[in-house]
């Protein structure tokens, strides 16, 4: 009988003999699981089972083996019962059931009912690990993209800044102070210079015992304990309720002094380097001069061409370790030096012997008249050169806070007068210029003149109707004389010449607070203006104006700016002159050397204004005046005397103007005298020889 197979993979196995080999009841459980399960995943009719399957007893699976067999050949079954379709109709209970004598399964047993399909979701998507792998691939690329470049800026631009930073903060640095120029005088001698100094400052709110700290300092700072104490002692900023913080003990103290100072360790007393402006000359031109603080410059030369003279600091910058230990400069670290630049030095056209000798003369002289303030100027008239120019009342720069400030100024350059007389010289220069007058000429004159509503006259009156000649009217400052030339030369070319001579002008000899004065143009004159002009009223001059103008008619009627400074040597030594001069033509040197005769018997003359300035063994020429005083409210009490010469006359090399403000109106018995004196040392001083020959002797009336 041929053999049995089982139906879809459920064939028997059969032994050597072709019987069918049994399976124990274990085998069968493990056979039914294995079925439940493919390598692909569960079939649609076995998913039906997701619970552990359950043992099959050996006539359960008989039964299904025969039901597979008698089907074999058939299409599969659905899995689906036609109840579970939507909208299907539901069977009968026990329809499907075998009746009752019907066919009966092999073994006997009935057919076993099938379990109830269930519908079971989709299963998942499986993973796509090639997916998984390309982003955690781009991320690591974005990563270590984002660390490059952070790495490339710090390496570019940030590595400099955080080097930087870091080196900052390991940098000491040291001001390199510059020493203020010196100022000297023609010659090379000092004036003035800087010295190396201390200044010694306190911080009170830092001082513990005031009262202790006063004691100790008082004999070093030369100050009492009543003066350091208040500072000591703790206290608030001037109307406010902050405390101060910063009072200074000590100016300009010597080195010796801050070392002891410092050596005492009182705490909130520092010490810290200084210079010390030591003025050798003291009152020596300290009206030109000047003085300083610890700011620069505060008058005269020294606030004129302060940042020349006041350098530049300069700064070391270097690395130091850190701590205690190793706070000093790392040998081989970062180093740079900018270098300070001390300031250059003015070499003044003053000559300081001549300086102190006029500076003495013109002091004892206003001193004898109860002067309210004089001036002496001396100029070279061949360079324009101020080699002496003194004031009074005068101060000591070395102290000038002990002086009043109406003492610091230059008065030559800086107060306003009317001059006067001495302005009678420009009238005749004009006239000799444009040919209104000749050296033998002669004017009629009255003791008086009547211009508009006033009337002029003379101190030395002639008769009316007399002829004086030109050497006369300027030996006897005639008024009338004068005033008759002025009205033929003219306003407008008196005005001209005003101009030519620097008056109205400031001269710009480099002093702060020159003045400018006034010298209005003929449309502004009225009425006796033209009676008042030419004889020096109603002008406003100072008196270095005044002494430039002479200076011209002695340089054979070339005018040159007057100054003061001659040469700047900077730190490195060189030496560059200073600017030149303006200069310009005023008269020919024809009519030059004609006025400077007319002037002669001022000096000679018997019975002329200036007989007291005739200096022994030398030509003198100049002009006496007497004008008023400028003050801040209209003329001022009393008169300003003048005395403006120039010798030898035959070549001048000198001018010397001397003004006094002298309120009790005697300042024309000083001015020539003073003249003589200075004049007469400075001749020596600079070894100019005696004139030649005799003046030449004129007539005074014809």
């Amino acid at each position: 009988m041929p053999q049995q197979r089982g139906s879809d993979g459920d064939r028997g196995r059969t032994g050597k003999s072709g019987a069918p080999t049994g399976r124990s009841t274990e085998d069968k459980n493990r056979l039914g699981r294995a079925r439940a399960y493919t390598p692909r995943g569960r079939t649609v009719r076995e998913q039906s089972s997701l619970r552990v399957v359950p043992p099959i007893d050996q006539s359960e699976e008989e039964s299904i083996r025969e039901s597979r067999t008698r089907h074999a050949g058939r299409s599969r079954p659905k899995v689906h019962d036609r109840a579970e379709k939507p909208g299907g109709r539901a069977e009968k209970p026990g329809a499907r059931a075998e009746k009752p004598g019907g066919r009966a399964s092999k073994g006997g047993m009935s057919r076993p009912r099938r379990p109830k399909a269930v519908k079971v979701p989709k299963p998942p998507r499986p993973a796509n690990p090639q997916r998984r792998l390309r982003l955690a691939a781009g991320l690591a690329l974005l990563m270590f993209t984002a660390v490059g470049v952070r790495l490339i800026e710090l390496q570019f631009e940030g590595a400099p800044a955080a080097a930087a930073q870091g080196l900052e903060s390991r940098l000491e640095h040291r001001t390199l102070y510059a020493s203020r120029g010196s100022i000297l005088d023609r010659n090379g001698a000092i004036m003035v210079h800087s010295l190396e100094a201390r200044l010694v400052y306190a911080d009170p709110t830092l001082i513990k015992d005031p009262a202790g700290a006063a004691a100790k300092l008082a004999p070093l700072l030369g100050r009492p304990v009543s003066e350091l104490l208040p500072l000591l002692a703790p206290h608030n900023q001037p109307n406010t309720t902050n405390p101060q913080r910063y009072e200074v003990l000590g100016r300009d103290v010597s080195i010796e002094t801050g070392d002891a100072v410092k050596a005492m360790k009182i705490d909130g007393v520092a010490v810290d380097r200084s210079e010390r402006r030591d003025v050798l000359s003291q009152d020596v031109a300290a009206n030109l001069i000047g003085f300083t603080n610890e700011d620069g410059g505060l008058v005269g030369l020294e606030a004129r061409f302060d940042e020349l003279l006041a350098g530049k600091n300069g700064l070391s910058t270097y690395e130091v370790g850190q701590g205690d230990q190793l706070d000093k400069e790392i040998p081989g670290g970062y180093h740079k030096t900018v270098p300070a630049r001390n300031g250059s030095t003015l070499q003044l056209t003053i000559d300081r012997d001549l300086q102190y000798e006029v500076q003495r003369i013109l002091t004892a002289k206003m001193q004898q008249v109860k002067a309210t303030f004089g001036s002496a100027t001396v100029i070279d008239v061949k360079t324009g050169e101020v080699v002496a120019q003194a004031s009074w009342p005068t101060y000591n720069a070395a102290n000038p806070l002990a002086s009043q400030p109406s003492d610091r100024g230059d008065v030559a350059s800086n107060e306003l007068v009317d001059p006067g007389s001495v302005h009678k010289a420009i009238v005749l220069a004009g006239a000799l210029e444009e040919g209104v007058i000749t050296p033998d000429s002669t004017v009629t004159v009255a003791p008086t003149i009547k211009v508009a509503d006033k009337t002029y006259e003379d101190t030395h009156k002639f008769a009316s109707g007399t002829k004086i000649t030109m050497p006369a009217l300027m030996a006897y400052s005639s008024n009338v004389g004068t005033i008759k030339i002025s009205q033929q030369l003219g306003a407008e070319n008196l005005y001209k010449y005003q101009r030519l001579f620097g008056l109205g002008q400031p001269t710009g000899i480099s002093i702060p607070g020159e003045a400018s004065g006034v010298a209005r143009p003929p449309s502004e004159w009225q009425g006796s203006d033209f009676g008042s002009i030419p004889i020096g009223n109603g002008v406003s001059v100072t008196p270095l104006q005044m002494t430039a103008a002479y200076a011209a008619i002695a340089n054979d009627g070339v005018y040159i700016q007057p100054h003061l400074v001659k040469n700047i040597i900077g730190p490195d030594g060189k030496v560059r002159p200073a600017e030149t001069p303006a200069s310009h033509r005023v008269i020919s040197a024809e009519h030059a050397a004609q006025l400077r005769l007319i002037m002669e018997p001022v000096t000679t003359a018997v019975g002329a204004t200036a007989r007291s300035a005739a200096i022994p063994g030398y030509r003198v020429a100049g002009k006496t005046g007497t004008g008023r005083y400028y003050a801040t409210n209209g003329y001022g009490k009393g008169e300003v005397a003048s005395f403006i010469g120039m010798a030898p006359a035959e070549s001048p090399r000198y001018v010397i103007g001397v003004f006094a403000y002298t309120p009790g109106g005697n300042g024309g018995v000083v001015c020539g005298p003073a003249f003589k004196d200075m004049m007469s040392f400075a001749l020596k001083h600079f070894g100019v020889a005696p004139s030649g020959e005799k003046p030449p002797t004129f007539v005074a009336t014809r």
